[in-house]
C-alpha cells in the first residue's frame, strides 16, 4: 500500500471506531487495523463505507500506508496488549516515528514505555482521551504526554479532533514529559468517580427522606443543569431520571451494585503514596467497592435492623436549596483535591503542569466537563502557584456559602440513616483543612511513647525531635524519624 494517511489506529472497538470517524470528518486519511481482520472488514464497509478510511489486514501494510513521521495510535486494553503492539510495531518503523497510546493505561507503565521506545530512536506519547462514544465520535477531551518533541506533529490531528470551549480552544494541549498525560487523565477518572457519587448521595437523600418521584428529581436536576452546577453529569441524570420503560421510571429497576475499570482505585493508591489527602475520591471508590457486597447487604439489612428509619417534617424547597448547595460545595473540594495531587506529582516527577491548561482541556468533550472549570482556569492563572484551590477568593467565597447546606445535609443524612461517604467526606476535609490545630499532637505522643518515634515542639524550631521516656523504663535512644 502507498503511503496514504496521516495516521494509524489500531483497535476497532467503541473509542477506536469513533475516533477514527472523527478524525475523516476533520480532513485526515486514516488507516484502520485491528488483530481480527473480519472487524477491519466490517468497519470499511460499514460505518467507513465510502470514507478516506483504509482497511490494513497486517503490521507491515499499516506501516507503510502512513507519512512520515509515522504516528500510531493504539486503542486497545490497557496493560500487556500495549506492550505487545509496541514490540510488533518497533521492528517496522524508523527513526522518529511515534506510537501513541491512547487507552486508560496506568501512568508508571506509561514512563517505562516512554524510555524504552525512545531508545529504540523512536518516540511515545501516552495520552488520555475523554468523553466516551459520543465524545471520541464529535470532540473528546485528549490529554498527551510523553516524548515531547512528538508534540509539534500530533498536534494538528489532536487539536483538530478535540472538543472546542465557546472561544473555539481546543480541550487539548501538551501535558508534560514521560507518564504526566495519563496521570492527569487518571486523576480525571477519580475526580469523575467522587462526581458521580455525590450525585448518588444526593439522589438517594432526596428519594429516601424527601420522597421525591423520579419525575420530580428530573425537574430538580433540570433546574440545577441551567445553573452553576451545569455539567455534563448533572445533564445525563435529569436525563437518565425521566427515562421510563413501560410508563415507569427504569432507574428503579437498575440492580444497586456498580463496577469499574481501575483508574479510581490507581487514584487512592498514588495519593497514599504521595501522602495527599484524596479523601472523597477515595471514599467514591470504597462506596462501589461497598455497592458490590450485593448479596451481603441484603442478608445484613434483615438483621442489623437498628437504625432511624428516613422522615422529613422541614420545607423541602428550602432543603433541596440546601442539597444544591452541598454538591457544589464537595464538588468543589474534590478537585481542590484533585488539583493538591497533581502539585505533588508534579514535583515528585519532575513535570511542568500548566493547572489553569488542564481545567481548559476539561472544560468540554469530557465526562467532568462543567461551567465552574472556567473559573479553576481562571484561579490558576491569576495564581499559578495557588496551593489549594479552596484559597483562591473566588472559590473561597462560594465555599463558605455553601457550607452550611453541606452540613446540613449531611446531618440530616446521618440522622436518617442514608449513607452519604462522599458528602461527610467533603465537610471533614473542609473543617480539617481550615483547622489551625489538629488533635495530631496527642497521636505524635503515642507514637512516641510506644515506638520512641519522636515529635516535633510548638515551642522549638521546626526540624528539631524530641523524645520522652514515658514510662521511665526507655532509654534515650529514639527511632528513626519519617514523614508521609
Amino acid at each position: 500500500m502507498k503511503e496514504i494517511s496521516d495516521i494509524g489506529v489500531i483497535g476497532l472497538a467503541v473509542m477506536g471506531e469513533n475516533l477514527i470517524l472523527n478524525m475523516e470528518s476533520k480532513g485526515f486519511h486514516v488507516t484502520a487495523y485491528n488483530r481480527t481482520v473480519d472487524k477491519v472488514e466490517h468497519f470499511v464497509n460499514g460505518r467507513a463505507k465510502g470514507k478516506n478510511i483504509y482497511g490494513a489486514h497486517s503490521i507491515e501494510e499499516l506501516v507503510a500506508s502512513l507519512k512520515a513521521p509515522r504516528k500510531i495510535m493504539l486503542m486497545v486494553k490497557a496493560g500487556k496488549p500495549v506492550d505487545d503492539f509496541i514490540e510488533l510495531l518497533i521492528p517496522h518503523l524508523d527513526k522518529g516515528d511515534i506510537i501513541i497510546d491512547g487507552g486508560n493505561s496506568h501512568f508508571p507503565d506509561t514512563e517505562r514505555r516512554v524510555k524504552y521506545v525512545e531508545s529504540k530512536g523512536l518516540r511515545y506519547i501516552g495520552t488520555g482521551v475523554s468523553g466516551g462514544e459520543e465524545g471520541a465520535l464529535l470532540g473528546p477531551s485528549i490529554m498527551p504526554g510523553g516524548s515531547t518533541s512528538a508534540w509539534a506533529d500530533v498536534k494538528p490531528v489532536f487539536q483538530g479532533i478535540a472538543a472546542k470551549v465557546d472561544d473555539g480552544s481546543p480541550c487539548c494541549d501538551w501535558v508534560g514529559n514521560g507518564g504526566a498525560g495519563h496521570f492527569v487523565k487518571m486523576v480525571h477518572n477519580g475526580i469523575e468517580y467522587g462526581d458521580m457519587q455525590l450525585i448518588c448521595e444526593v439522589y438517594q437523600i432526596m428519594k429516601e427522606v424527601l420522597g421525591l418521584s423520579a419525575d420530580e428529581m428530573h425537574e430538580v436536576f433540570k433546574e440545577w443543569n441551567e445553573g452553576e452546577l451545569d455539567s455534563y453529569l448533572i445533564e445525563i441524570t435529569r436525563d437518565i431520571l425521566a427515562y421510563k420503560e413501560d410508563g415507569t421510571p427504569i432507574i428503579d429497576k437498575i440492580l444497586d451494585t456498580a463496577g469499574q475499570k481501575g483508574t479510581g482505585k490507581w487514584t487512592g493508591t498514588v495519593a497514599l503514596e504521595l501522602g495527599i489527602p484524596l479523601t472523597l475520591i477515595t471514599e467514591s471508590v470504597f462506596a462501589r467497592c461497598l455497592s458490590a457486597l450485593k448479596d451481603e447487604r441484603v442478608a445484613a439489612s434483615k438483621v442489623l435492623t437498628a437504625g432511624p428509619a428516613p422522615s422529613f417534617n422541614g420545607d423541602k424547597k428550602a432543603f433541596i436549596n440546601q442539597l444544591r448547595d452541598a454538591l457544589y460545595a464537595a464538588k468543589v473540594i474534590s478537585y481542590a483535591q484533585g488539583y493538591q495531587m497533581m502539585k505533588a506529582a508534579a514535583k515528585e516527577y519532575g513535570w511542568e503542569l500548566s493547572y489553569g491548561n488542564i481545567a481548559l482541556m476539561w472544560r468540554g468533550g469530557c465526562i467532568i466537563r462543567s461551567r465552574f472549570l472556567g473559573n479553576i482556569k481562571e484561579a490558576f492563572d491569576k495564581n499559578p502557584d495557588l496551593s489549594n484551590l479552596l484559597l483562591d477568593p473566588y472559590f473561597a467565597e462560594k465555599i463558605q456559602a455553601c457550607q452550611e447546606g453541606l452540613r446540613n445535609v449531611t446531618a440530616t443524612s446521618m440522622l436518617n440513616g442514608i449513607p452519604a461517604p462522599c458528602l461527610s467526606a467533603a465537610i471533614n476535609y473542609y473543617d480539617g483543612y481550615r483547622s489551625a490545630r489538629l488533635p495530631a499532637n496527642l497521636l505524635q505522643a503515642q507514637r512516641d511513647y510506644f515506638g520512641a518515634h519522636t515529635y516535633e515542639r510548638i515551642d522549638k524550631p521546626r526540624g528539631q525531635f524530641f523524645h520522652t521516656n514515658w514510662t521511665g523504663r526507655g532509654g534515650d535512644t529514639a527511632s528513626t524519624t519519617y514523614d508521609v
